[in-house]
């Protein structure tokens, strides 16, 4: 367990590769600094070679509202193996997520910045929004918000979410796709697509200065 901006966060630890990825998920993997800010880390261990991720979730449930990430990286320039993830998820496999995330997928020609809303039920398909983009510097804000019938994900250029700042915004409606209306935890991970390692071999570091509900 970790505290981070007011909450109690489980901090995942497997023994062996599960999904997402699959990858190891080690709880050495994150620390929380003297300004209580949240580091994950993607690492290799030097005796046996593996690769492992990161991934805390917080242990209260939330529902309508907004969800809002405060982000120190380059996320703009991840490897493309890299996946940073802000979402909201109940545990059923394809359903009930909302999920802004940075990630080419194992391929540098891929937008950088996807937005995903999974559905209720499995009658629907899940709904994506995709945007090439750029950051002015490491510093940057995203949420999502949520309603009964519709999710709104917005990224910003630095630490708030100024509308002059605005890099990219989708809004979900339930006319598009089934919209989970489950309260559920929110997770944030940090872990290596398809189990690849990074392309460059070089370990990588994101840090969450904040992160709001309300």
């Amino acid at each position: 367990k970790i505290k981070f901006s007011g909450y109690t966060w489980t901090v995942r630890n497997t023994l062996n590769k599960q999904g997402p990825g699959p990858n190891y998920f080690k709880a050495s993997n994150v620390t929380v600094d003297k300004n209580g800010y949240l580091h994950l880390f993607i690492k290799r261990d030097s005796a046996s070679g593996e690769w492992s991720a990161a991934e805390v979730t917080a242990d209260n449930l939330s529902g309508f509202g907004t969800y809002q990430f405060v982000v120190d990286g380059p996320l703009d320039r991840l490897d493309r193996n890299v996946v940073l993830g802000l979402f909201n998820y109940s545990g059923n496999d394809g359903l009930d997520e909302m999920d802004i995330e940075f990630a080419r997928w194992g391929n540098d020609s891929f937008p950088n910045l996807n937005y995903t809303i999974w559905p209720a039920q499995a009658t629907f398909k899940n709904a994506s929004a995709v945007k090439e983009f750029s950051l002015e510097s490491n510093l940057s804000t995203h949420y999502f918000r949520r309603t009964a019938d519709s999710v709104v994900c917005s990224s910003f250029n630095g630490l708030i979410a100024a509308p002059h700042d605005l890099i990219y915004s989708h809004t979900f409606t339930g006319n598009t796709v089934s919209i989970s209306k489950l309260s559920m935890p929110v997770h944030i991970n940090l872990w290596l697509f398809d189990g690849h390692p990074p392309a460059d071999r070089k370990s990588v570091e994101i840090v969450i200065r904040n992160f709001t509900y309300k």
